[in-house]
């Protein structure tokens, strides 16, 4: 069982990777840019793991996603920006702060409950960052459904859920018309924005009827991957 010397040992080995004498080339060829697409991939094989309901390779894919963070913080501690145990403080005066009902005298009722006391305080957190706009700190790098989810969720929450345009039915409809109509020779673009409003609204629709787009398309693509093993065993 790892206790805090394991933890201690970890970094130690990050180290030593990153050395400049004794490190590993490839290692210290590395970036936080060129290190980040490692960081997003770790984190999807860790839900892969979850979903094929597989333990062993959990552990072993929390151990790889562990590792992404320590090789940030060890390169930010080589710049003096921040070190591990910074990162570790910071999170755990966040989880205390966003837990009033537990590590204070707040009552939250229920889980959803929690969930709004939670994105109140961190609509606080980014405006002490200096955020103005309900759109900040949503990163470019989420799958596109969720962000657009993620994204209509703050605007109903700050009173602006009918920027979205309107009857999510209605513009699907309106834009498969567009899809099934020619292109103007002065648009080569329509088509893609019209697919773009297409998806934009399916996710709104889904979020009118409390669905989660993502997971739908998810589940849908996993059938049809069943259902193309299956024809492919066939042939």
């Amino acid at each position: 069982m790892t206790d805090r010397n394991g933890v201690a040992r970890l970094l130690e080995i990050m180290a030593r990777l990153r050395d400049p004498q004794q490190g590993c080339p490839w290692d210290l060829e590395q970036d936080f840019a060129s290190i980040a697409p490692y960081t997003i991939e770790e984190a999807y094989e860790v839900d892969d793991a979850i979903r094929r309901g597989s333990l062993a390779d959990l552990r072993e894919e929390l151990g790889d996603l562990l590792l992404q963070v320590v090789f940030h913080a060890q390169m930010a501690a080589e710049s003096g920006a921040f070190d591990f145990a910074s990162v570790v403080e910071a999170l755990c005066q966040k989880l205390v702060a966003r837990h009033p009902h537990v590590f204070g005298d707040a009552a939250v009722e229920s889980a959803d409950a929690q969930t709004e006391v939670w994105e109140r305080l961190k609509s606080v957190e980014r405006a002490r960052k200096g955020s103005v706009s309900a759109a900040d700190g949503l990163p470019m790098g989420l799958p596109a459904l969720l962000r657009a989810r993620k994204l209509l969720s703050r605007a109903e929450r700050a009173g602006l859920a009918a920027e979205d345009g309107g009857d999510p039915a209605a513009r699907i409809a309106s834009a498969v018309a567009a899809l099934r109509a020619p292109s103007p020779a002065s648009e080569p673009d329509a088509g893609q924005r019209a697919l773009g409003e297409l998806l934009f609204a399916a996710v709104s629709l889904a979020r009118s009827l409390g669905l989660d787009p993502e997971a739908a398309l998810r589940e849908r693509t996993a059938r049809f991957e069943s259902e193309l093993r299956a024809a492919e065993r066939r042939v």
